[in-house]
């Protein structure tokens, strides 16, 4: 597989570093919680995907594949759930909040969003059948490899779209005008959810 390590980083980099949901949460969170508070949802992703890919690569994927439904049902309910990511960070005071309304997500909440997250069901299963052998002989050294690039990719990507949040925040530093970075940045996650649509 050391011929495909730079098609494989490109494909990884291209799938972090564009816009979807993960991505629009760690920008979101930058702005209304600080970089500092929105690192364990970066790491909460990272981990999160790296499970799900190997458990697809593993082997629930086809399950996924057979039966259509739960592509239907991955989709509402990760769509419910961004739009009620972006209520969040829409109520959120900024990096100094503390209040329930006001909490970024935890690792644990990161990593299991990666399993009603469209956008990462979408990406891991073209993922795995463009960079694993036919036969499976090295399966898992396969996936388990998908799994590092990936995951070596996606935190600095996020931490990219998180320093851009901050960034944001930082030259919006009224009551006012932090609120219109909340509110733009929970405008781009809940808009995310269009894109699992389209």
């Amino acid at each position: 597989m050391s011929n495909q390590l730079l098609p494989l980083f490109l494909f990884a980099l291209a799938g972090a570093i564009t816009p979807g949901p993960n991505n629009m949460i760690s920008a979101g969170s930058g702005a209304a919680f600080g970089f500092r508070r929105t690192l364990p949802q970066i790491w909460g992703v990272t981990f999160g995907f790296f499970v799900m890919l190997m458990a697809i690569g593993m082997g629930l994927g086809t399950l996924f594949m057979a039966i259509p439904y739960m592509h239907v049902t991955l989709k509402v309910v990760g769509s419910a759930y961004l739009l009620f990511l972006a209520w969040k960070i829409a109520n959120a005071d900024g990096p100094g909040g503390g209040t329930a309304v006001e909490q970024p997500m935890t690792v644990l909440q990161s990593a299991l969003f990666q399993w009603v997250n469209p956008k990462g069901w979408a990406f891991a299963l073209s993922l795995i059948p463009a960079f694993t052998t036919v036969g499976g002989e090295h399966l898992f050294a396969e996936v388990l490899l998908l799994g590092l690039v990936t995951g070596l990719v996606t935190f600095p990507s996020l931490c990219l779209w998180a320093g851009f949040g901050v960034l944001l925040a930082r030259f919006m530093s009224s009551p006012r005008q932090r609120r219109m970075v909340n509110y733009a940045m929970a405008a781009l996650v809940a808009g995310s959810v269009l894109m699992l649509f389209v």
